[in-house]
């Protein structure tokens, strides 16, 4: 059974429900952003350098991947975000990583697959979807993924954006799935200079909207950056936030939100730590 103790939900049973926005140190002049690492699992060393990363910065682990137990496991300790990055099939017909969903499957093949890459992942807090652009387009399918994450509530969902035709986050909404979606892709290319612009507009962005999230990769140059980058935050106005009060800054107000954390949810009984 899937493991997802962890700090957060000790303080669901110890004083209930409140705003991560509430519970932070807030400063309405200040930009936030939040960065996660995709394809985490697959190389031990990349994987320890994320982790060393200094911040909240998510983790997203490939189900079945050789190291994901592990620094998943590593994560929570420290405190950083897991989230479930969960292959799903592309129009390019890439090859797919193990768990994947696929557009052929039935519903309970596709219900499954998704429980059991959930508890392949330990601390899973949330999912986001890696490739997809062709799953992510299909309304029945993302369906059928937010019927999962309800019965697993909660969870939080993150669209990674891998098509502009993607309905993935809309879907969320009218399922009431806490959601958010990706503004910048970090490495999309793979120059120093390239990513340094990338993290620049992730600034402009968290500065212009009051809120921007990017997606990176444990790629050597696009964590020398952030190494470097995210000490600097602070002092330039922006604060580096967990996914979640991120997600919370974005929809507050919304009376959907405390609906779909609260402990009261139908899914809170599974905030239970495996024997």
């Amino acid at each position: 059974m899937r493991q997802r103790t962890g700090l957060w939900p000790v303080l669901f049973l110890c004083v209930g429900f409140f705003s991560p926005a509430q519970a932070r140190e807030t400063n309405p002049a200040t930009a936030a952003i939040s960065i996660i690492i995709d394809d985490m699992g697959k190389r031990l060393e990349d994987g320890r350098r994320v982790l060393a990363l200094p911040g909240p910065v998510a983790c997203a682990f490939l189900p079945r991947a050789s190291h994901t137990d592990f620094l998943a496991r590593k994560a929570n300790d420290l405190g950083k975000e897991v989230l479930l990055h969960l292959p799903m099939e592309s129009v390019d017909g890439r090859r797919l990583d193990a768990g994947a969903v696929t557009l052929a499957m039935t519903e309970r093949q596709f219900a499954a697959t998704v429980e059991n890459d959930l508890d392949s992942v330990p601390y899973a807090i949330g999912i986001n979807n890696h490739m997809g652009s062709l799953l992510t387009r299909h309304p029945g399918h993302m369906l059928w993924l937010m019927r999962v994450m309800q019965r697993q509530a909660p969870l939080f969902f993150v669209d990674s954006r891998t098509t502009v035709d993607t309905v993935a986050q809309r879907i969320a909404l009218e399922n009431n799935v806490p959601n958010i979606e990706r503004n910048v892709f970090l490495d999309n290319e793979l120059s120093a200079e390239e990513i340094a612009l990338q993290f620049e507009r992730l600034v402009r962005l968290a500065k212009k909207q009051g809120t921007a999230l990017a997606i990176g990769h444990p790629h050597p140059q696009t964590l020398a950056l952030l190494e470097q980058r995210i000490p600097q935050l602070k002092a330039r106005g922006i604060q580096l936030l967990p996914v979640r009060d991120l997600i919370d800054i974005q929809q507050q107000g919304e009376n959907t939100w405390q609906a779909s954390w609260s402990p009261s949810h139908r899914g809170a009984k599974n905030w239970k730590q495996s024997p």
